[in-house]
């Protein structure tokens, strides 16, 4: 199937040029037909793709010296959309040069630049941002919002609600996805007044497609008891670097321990395709890519210290929301809200 190019901000993330032109090669060599907009220093990315013949008849470059800081504020940034890489990547979705822009530069920043460029879908108050973590089911499971809305109403969670069953839809072939609320207990009483609110009106929705299952604590976020957990940005922001944070833990102490001594180093050799699974499930590069949802247009954030692979694998996620028209199947779920909604009798 032929796809839409997708803009890559060359410009962005840790090592920049390099790791996001490799990246994208990579991504290709799986998908012989993607095709790229790489926006960045013209003379730094001919360099990159000496190395990748796969890429050349594959890739367009729309020079741009100009990069957002990572430490920039977002209203800084905005200033200069149509300077720097990320601004001109985002601006190529809009304008139809691009089916989708990829980018491992300031989350910040580019969720204000996506958001001014692409609006929001009809029907979504605010895009959230949604990423798949790793799970002990058979899928993994989706969170969001990470940290583009600091404070939601119900009405705000309700919408995640139908954009994470979209995706999850998309992700895991689910007809029907379980979602949950992320609380800080199970129990019905439990939890905010949003989060009461946003609970009922799912409860009472009907021809969503989607499995409402309640409540989730913190901890069980990874179990494989749902497919979707649902929160404000500022409560899954801490939750996603408590995760990572443990993750990092646990690979730490596992190499400390293989190395402390003669004996563990035997120990490791023999329960290495243990660790090593371990390792590869832990790894946050197997997961990269993480969804601005909501807006009218496709926006992949990559994490800034991604390695190539994490890079391919946000490419691919980019690739995948457009092949599977992402923004019609969350346009299809909220018409049928809203049609829920207004009819007499019905549960908001």
């Amino acid at each position: 199937m032929s796809l839409p190019r997708i803009a890559v901000d060359a410009m962005g993330g840790d090592e920049g040029v390099r790791v996001m032109v490799s990246g994208a090669a990579l991504a290709r060599r799986q998908h012989d037909q993607f095709k790229f907009l790489l926006v960045g220093d013209e003379t730094r990315i001919k360099a990159a793709l000496d190395a990748h013949p796969n890429m050349r008849g594959a890739s367009e470059i729309l020079h741009c010296e100009d990069v957002v800081g990572g430490d920039e504020k977002p209203t800084q940034a905005l200033r200069r959309a149509r300077t720097t890489s990320m601004g001109l990547a985002v601006n190529a979705v809009k304008a139809g040069d691009a089916g989708a822009a990829v980018s491992a530069g300031n989350t910040g920043a580019l969720m204000a630049m996506s958001k001014l460029a692409l609006r929001t879908m009809p029907g979504i108050d605010r895009p959230a941002l949604a990423a798949l973590l790793p799970s002990l089911g058979d899928h993994d499971v989706i969170m969001l919002d990470l940290g583009a809305n600091t404070e939601c109403d119900a009405r705000n969670l309700v919408q995640f609600a139908i954009m994470g069953a979209a995706y999850s839809r998309i992700v895991t072939g689910q007809a029907e996805p379980r979602v949950r609320l992320l609380n800080i207990g199970t129990e019905d009483i439990k939890g905010t007044d949003q989060l009461q609110d946003a609970a009922s009106r799912l409860r009472d929705a009907t021809g969503l497609a989607m499995q409402f299952d309640g409540f989730i604590e913190a901890d069980k976020i990874n179990r494989g008891q749902c497919d979707v957990v649902v929160t404000d940005g500022f409560s899954g922001n801490i939750a996603l670097k408590a995760i990572e944070g443990a993750a990092r833990f646990v690979t730490d102490l596992l190499r400390n321990a293989f190395t402390s001594s003669l004996r563990s180093k035997i120990g490791f050799l023999v329960s290495r395709p243990a660790t090593e699974l371990l390792r590869h499930h832990l790894d946050p590069n197997n997961h990269n890519g993480a969804v601005f949802l909501g807006l009218n247009g496709v926006v992949v954030k990559s994490h800034g210290s991604a390695n190539a692979t994490g890079v391919a694998n946000a490419v691919a996620v980019a690739a995948r929301l457009l092949e599977e028209d992402l923004t019609q199947r969350i346009a299809a779920d909220l018409g049928t809200l809203q049609a829920a909604q207004s009819t007499p009798g019905e549960a908001a």
